[in-house]
Order: C-alpha cells, then structure tokens, then sequence
C-alpha cells in the first residue's frame, strides 16, 4: 500500500470514530506501531489530525468564523436549546458566552422567565434586549470581528465581579481529557466562566466530540453537564460519562 494512501485510511478512520490507536491502525493496515506512529505525527504536522499518547484524535473542522457557523446545524442547534432551556429557573444568574448554540438558547427563553444573563455575545445580547423580563449585563471590553464578541481585561475583571448559577458554554472542541477552541482569547474568556459559576453546562453538536482545537481552555472533567443534539448513541459520550458528566 502506497504511503498516501495509508494516510488517507488514518485520517478517514480517525475522522469517522473522533479517534484512532496505534493497535487498531496497526492490525487495519497490517503495518507495525512504529509506521503508525511516524505516519500520525506527519498528519499532525500537516494539521490533518492532533497526536495524542497512543494514537490520534480528529481536528475540529467547524467554521472560524461567526457569520459561517450561525446557521451551520442549525436544526440540531435547535434541539440542544430545547433541552437547555428546561434547566433555567426564575430568579438564576447566568453566563450566556459566544457560541451558536447558546444564541439559540438565548432566541427561546421563555417570555416570562425572570432571569438575569450576562454575556460578551453581541448575537446574544440582541437576542435577549426585547425580552421583558431578563435583565441583560454585557461585559464591555475589545471586539473580536470574528466572532462578535468582546474579550481582553476589561471584560475578564467583568465576569470576575460575578458567582452565576450556570454557564452556557458553547463547546468548540471536546476530547475526554480537555476542552479547547480556537482563539486564545475566547479559551481566557470561557475559563474565567467557569471559575465564576456554580454549574457549567456545555452545549454542542455531536460532530464536535472527540475533537481538538489549539488552545486549551480547562480539563473536561470540570463541566457538569454535556447537551447534545443525540445523547444517545454519540461517539465519545460513553468516555465522558465516566468523567461524572452528565449527558442530555
């Protein structure tokens, strides 16, 4: 078998279950370990896939920029807002972030939810400046134009005034043993979240687990609750509720 195309079957592979061995690559492509490992470090390098201890994990390959993942998944999006909503009550603080799946969150709060939300989403901040009754804080602080949202000191000394109730945290990437996106910027943000908040509760569709983005934002195990479009029969689920979350 000709080295592109092996590379080609460890990327497919590794893309399809968001994870591939040395062992199982090995007896597929009936070479040994140590061309597996060459081989996965190649593809790393080329940005095709991440190497981990003992294999490799898939890259996400969801849009960078706001305008491009709005209406990306949008009916799966939908259904993680529908289960995200029955976890809100009258008279919580919350931290609404950036991602898609919160702003769907944000569109459906029900009309007579009396809730305080906070967020440095400019979607998100329309989305909820008509609602009569949630009182709306945004955190002020630079403008990032990809994703329309602030970040930068002044918004971290913001989100530090505050101890919420849950986080909303829009997942860019999932792995079992940490969660990652794509800014450094947003990785501060979304950590500085979930140090001031009694409950996280990440919100993603199912392609993006068992994927890895390249800035690190806290180790998995410190969220509390997982929603999925498709809790049931996802990929890498399995892994995470072994961590103690809980998955809806």
């Amino acid at each position: 078998m000709l080295k592109e195309d092996r590379h080609n079957i460890i990327v497919e592979e590794t893309v399809t279950n968001g994870s591939s061995s040395f062992q199982s690559l090995s007896k597929k492509l009936a070479v040994s370990e140590d061309t597996i490992r060459r081989d996965i470090k190649e593809l790393d390098n080329k940005g095709l896939l991440r190497a981990v201890r003992g294999g490799a994990v898939s890259v996400s390959r969801i849009p960078h920029h706001y305008r491009d993942r709005e209406n990306t998944d949008i009916d799966q999006k939908k259904i993680i807002a529908q289960k995200a909503v029955s976890l809100i009550k009258s008279g919580q603080v919350l931290f609404f972030d950036g991602g898609t799946s919160v702003l769907e969150l944000a569109k459906i709060l029900p009309l007579d939810l009396k809730v305080t939300i906070i967020t440095n989403s400019f979607p998100v901040a329309n989305a909820i400046e008509d609602h009569p009754t949630a009182e709306l804080i945004f955190l002020g602080g630079k403008l990032n134009k990809t994703s329309f949202a602030t970040y930068g000191n002044e918004t971290l000394q913001g989100i530090a005034k505050f101890k919420v109730d849950i986080y909303f945290l829009g997942i860019c990437s999932i792995a079992p043993d940490n969660l990652s996106c794509k800014d450094l910027e947003d990785a501060e943000i979304k950590l500085a979240m979930m140090r001031h908040s009694v409950k996280t509760v990440g919100l993603c569709t199912s392609d993006k687990i068992n994927s890895e983005s390249p800035y690190f934002i806290a180790q998995t195990d410190r969220m509390h609750t997982l929603i999925t479009e498709n809790s049931k029969g996802t990929p890498g689920t399995k892994a995470l509720t072994k961590l103690g979350i809980e998955i809806l």
